[in-house]
């Protein structure tokens, strides 16, 4: 499954939807107690049942005693003395078009099952489910190679009596039985069930949409990881594969699809007369139960045959019908045949559909053949001025597909294989999903889109941003044993950026000290052996060994087990720390040393693989296995040209800290010649030296030595991490205050100047130019918008010029690149007539969602007070915005120069209504705020004064926490700051 955003990676609404997602299965274990096979509880009538023929409820009688076989414990793990084969299922959601519900399902499944031990229970996963009334087993089954095995079921009379059946604890059923199942024989098992549909985006979900000016609804499935449980009774881990043979009834006027193609579509009528289309659908490949998947909607497709596999891309009919899933299904053939052709393994379904939903709760999600995303991740508009989102649309395909043949998003999901083909034995692997389908996407992205820098975006997109979260104690390992993995919590908690881009900075690499060939090598080999089978890391350890043992070229200094079992059974990651003149290399863990309860609580060693180069040469790979050692080749000369570069291109998962000598020497080197050393390594080398000052390693100045070559500097992803470093978001509306600013307009805007004026050009001449410049797309706002705050007077006249442009001629577009700044910076150096203009642009309604969150934040960069307090009393009425526009209009004010104080008196003015509206969280958002403005006590117990009179006793200790906090961090911040001011006064002409 993939994260909204650029990637399985992982963006906000993930991590919303797995808060509801955990909140919505607690709340269903608590109702299923009573529910599941239950009294019926008095609701909504259900319809009809659809087979006449189903076996009539079993009587209850009182339950016989088990016979000691136990129940799935706390971690809802089942017991293996039932193994899955195969499931009927059939699924019929009581849906109309045009009814306004509330909505049920229906549904019955028959699972043949191997037994391994003798048992009277049988335990298997159902939450928030009712009985439909009917449970049963059948058999034994006739053995394999009889004539009799030719029937799907036994004969009627051949059955063990169900006498009991019963919902406990962590999401199972318990059916009772009254004679024995004995080991080495088949048997089937029969329960009806019924659930509700509801609006939620998990499990089996309704929801709703507009489609050519016309309200329309569908349903869809999303399983992944513990939802199966919730649609249909079943053995719901990834180890108990089966196949599956899948019957959907549904509404006439919708079409129903899911993992395998249709074979058989009919009619008909319910006991009230109503006509229904059955579809069923072909026997599925041997898979995990939370690949199954349904959709069920009146949407049009595009089609294309690749190699024998039908391709179809599915969404709303209007989307359909102006070409916006025509890039999508362009790539899908290429991003296919492009693995096939990688991996040596064919792609084993004979249809690939994939669903465009407008709402989804992920990116995309890699159902066996039936690929689900959220609309915005599929979609392209040929007219659509996100021109980046032809690349996020080529990773999350390419993801996903990478899952068919492992096991997950557009590029995400075309990558995983890796998770159904091969699936992991229990989620304490995710990674080798998630993480190796988040490698593969970048691969299949350079293919379909080869103008993509990948080395550049992989280092900025994953790399880079995991590197900042993974440096805490209480981080968690990418491979957990399995007895840590317990509950529905801990299994959501598994799909963060350690999975995703953790798991893929370490097979990048992997595959970097490997070769590229023999990781390919091993992985076809790994797959080969467990198709259709479920794997743990050491089986893909296994098979990478034997790739290396029978070859010479690539030398280990352990095996593969030791070596990887130290980046993926380990939290965190090292930190190289060289003395190159005397050539040692020693690690440590990288940590917070300004953090006492991180220092010295790490003993944790890795065996390194150090990619290096000398003077521009590159040299060959040296490992470090242990926690210091002396590396001869690695002595500096005394020559001032000769200098080292540690984990080049960032091929390793880990930070480096030079000595003072190397720095100095790289400091020169990228001011006479910055392109001797590789743009990512550049990039990693300010990375390495701000996160080394942040933590305590070394001081402030030192990383600010990197910043004198900036002016030399072409790449906007390398200036977008020294913004970023050096001019936080959070701290820009503080900065001012400070004498650093001054000093920092003159320093960096002498630098800027020359990246600035190449990309204004474009923006005045042919902005059309930069459509396939990637990092145009994402940062270029950022260098303008920093351009602006600096006060470069180009930067301000050009954002003057384009919003006076834009009120001369509303149908003119301002260059999306940068419509943000120039938006801001339009209504600042305005009066009252620019802000009108704004308003007039939002309440239009034609405007965009993105053209309304741009002017939301555009009218708050009003620099007259009285407009910001106007915009603030907008804000409150109803008729002028819903109401989640208010909270967003007052904390962007409150992040602006002069905007804090008023917002903050706005807020306390208007509390009352604030806070029947809204609650705490806004006012909590509000002082968190507020908070960097917070410099003395006198301020603190200003704000003291108006929360002691809205909060409770603890909310106002934790507030006075959080504001104590802020106090302090801002003195820190005021000391680094004066070391910064100090350091350019006496570099500031260099």
């Amino acid at each position: 499954a993939t994260a909204m955003g650029t990637r399985g990676l992982y963006v906000g609404r993930r991590a919303a939807a797995l808060l509801a997602a955990l909140l919505l299965v607690l709340l269903a274990a608590l109702l299923t107690l009573a529910a599941l096979y239950g009294r019926c509880r008095q609701e909504a009538p259900l319809p009809p049942t659809l087979s006449p023929s189903s076996p009539s409820p079993v009587s209850r009688s009182p339950a016989a005693p088990p016979w000691g076989v136990p129940v799935a414990g706390p971690g809802r793990r089942l017991p293996f003395h039932l193994v899955p084969l195969h499931y009927d299922l059939e699924l019929w959601p009581r849906v109309r078009p045009g009814q306004a519900g509330p909505f049920v399902f229906s549904g019955q499944v028959n699972i043949t099952v191997s037994c391994r031990q003798d048992t009277s229970v049988v335990v298997l996963h159902c939450s928030g489910l009712r009985s439909g009334g009917s449970a049963a087993v059948h058999g034994p089954l006739p053995e394999p190679g009889t004539a009799a095995v030719r029937s799907p079921m036994p004969k009627p009379d051949v059955a063990v009596e169900v006498v009991g059946l019963r919902q406990e604890a962590g999401e199972v059923a318990v059916m009772e039985l009254r004679g024995r199942l004995w080991a080495g024989r088949r048997y089937v098992l029969q329960l009806s069930f019924q659930g509700r549909l509801e609006e939620d985006l998990d499990g089996l979900f309704l929801t709703r949409y507009t489609d050519q000016g016309r309200s329309s609804m569908l349903i869809a499935s999303q399983l992944e990881p513990t939802y199966a449980r919730t649609v249909y009774p079943c053995f719901d881990e990834p180890a108990m594969k089966a196949t599956f043979n899948i019957r959907i009834v549904h509404d006439p006027s919708y079409v129903a699809l899911s993992n395998m193609p249709a074979i058989d579509v009919s009619e008909m009528k319910d006991d009230n007369g109503s006509l229904w289309t059955i579809t069923t659908f072909n026997t599925s490949l041997k898979m995990s139960t939370y690949l199954t998947a349904f959709v069920i909607c009146n949407f049009d497709y595009v089609t294309r045959t690749k190699q024998g596999n039908e391709i179809r891309i599915w969404a709303r009919k209007e989307a359909v019908k102006n070409g916006y899933v025509d890039y999508a299904l362009n790539i899908t053939g290429q991003i296919l045949s492009f693995l096939e052709d990688l991996l040596h393994v064919s792609y084993p379904l004979p249809k690939t559909d994939l669903v465009a939903l407008p709402d989804f709760g992920i990116g995309g999600m890699e159902n066996w053949g039936l690929i689900t995303f959220h609309e915005s991740s599929l979609m392209y508009l040929p007219s659509d001025e996100f021109t980046s989102r032809k690349a996020l649309i080529a990773l999350i395909v390419s993801h996903e597909l990478g899952h068919q043949a492992y096991g997950e998003r557009f590029f995400f999901c075309l990558f995983k294989w890796f998770g159904n083909l091969v699936t992991m034995n229990w989620w304490n692997d995710l990674w080798l999903n998630e993480g190796l389908a988040s490698y593969f996407e970048y691969l299949g992205a350079a293919f379909v889109e080869p103008t993509l820098s990948l080395d550049k975006i992989f280092y900025d997109h994953v790399v880079q941003p995991v590197l900042r979260e993974d440096n805490e104690i209480g981080v968690r390992s990418l491979s957990e044993h399995e007895d840590k993995i317990k509950g529905s919590f801990s299994l959501m908690s598994l799909f963060d950026s350690i999975t995703y881009n953790k798991g893929a900075s370490i097979a990048w690499m992997l595959s970097g000290f490997l070769t590229e060939k023999l990781f390919i090598r091993a992985l076809t080999s790994y797959l080969k052996e467990f198709s259709f089978s479920n794997a743990n890391q050491d089986d893909l350890w296994t098979h990478i060994q034997m790739v290396v043992d029978a070859q010479d070229e690539v030398q280990l200094p352990a095996s593969v087990k030791q070596i990887m079992d130290s980046w993926t059974c380990q939290n965190g990651f090292p930190v190289l720390t060289l003395n190159l003149t005397t050539g040692t290399v020693s690690q440590e863990q990288f940590l917070n040393k300004n953090d006492e309860n991180s220092t010295g609580s790490s003993n944790n060693t890795w065996i390194i693989p150090i990619s290096w180069m000398r003077n521009g040469s590159s040299q060959p790979l040296m490992w470090l296995d242990k926690s210091s050692k002396v590396f001869p080749e690695m002595q500096l000369s005394e020559s001032e040209y000769d200098w080292i570069l540690l984990n080049v291109n960032l091929s390793g998962y880990y930070r480096v800290n030079y000595d003072q000598l190397n720095l100095k020497r790289l400091a020169c080197l990228l001011e006479n010649d910055p392109k001797a050393i590789p743009a990512v390594s550049r990039f990693q080398l300010i990375d390495d030296l701000f996160a080394l000052t942040q933590f305590g390693y070394i001081q402030i100045e030192t990383a600010l030595e990197l910043t004198k070559y900036l002016a030399k500097e072409d790449e906007l992803f390398i200036w977008n991490v020294v913004l970023l470093n050096l001019l936080p978001e959070n701290l820009e509306s503080t900065l001012r205050n400070y004498e650093v600013y001054p000093l920092l307009k003159k320093y960096l805007l002498k630098r800027m100047l020359p990246i600035y004026h190449y990309y204004a050009v474009f923006i005045r001449q042919n902005v059309d130019a930069l459509e396939d410049d990637y990092f145009a797309q994402v940062y270029l706002e950022k260098l303008f918008a920093t351009a602006c705050w600096l006060g470069l007077q180009d930067c301000l006249n050009l954002s003057s010029e384009l919003y006076a442009k834009w009120m001369d001629n509303p149908e003119y577009k301002i260059p999306f690149l940068i419509r943000r700044t120039v938006c801001c910076y339009g209504v600042a150096l305005g009066s009252d007539k620019e802000w009108n203009f704004a308003w007039e642009m939002y309440n239009r309604s034609d405007s965009t969602k993105e053209d309304k969150d741009i002017l939301l934040f555009a009218m708050s960069c009003a620099k007259e007070s009285w407009l910001l307090y106007r915009y603030l009393q907008y804000g409150l009425s109803d008729t002028l915005f819903s109401s989640n526009c208010t909270s967003i209009i007052i904390l962007y004010v409150v992040t602006k120069d002069i905007g804090h104080r008023i917002a903050w008196e706005f807020v306390t003015e208007n509390w009352p209504l604030l806070s029947e509206r809204y609650g705490k969280e806004l006012l909590h958002d509000v002082l968190k705020v507020m908070g960097r403005f917070v410099n003395t006590d006198v301020q603190i117990q200003e704000l003291q004064v108006f929360y002691n009179a809205t909060m409770e006793e603890d909310e106002r200790v934790d507030t006075t926490l959080l504001l104590e906090f802020a106090q302090l961090e801002n003195m820190e911040r005021r000391q680094l700051l004066i070391k910064i001011a100090n350091w350019l006064k006496n570099n500031i002409d260099d």
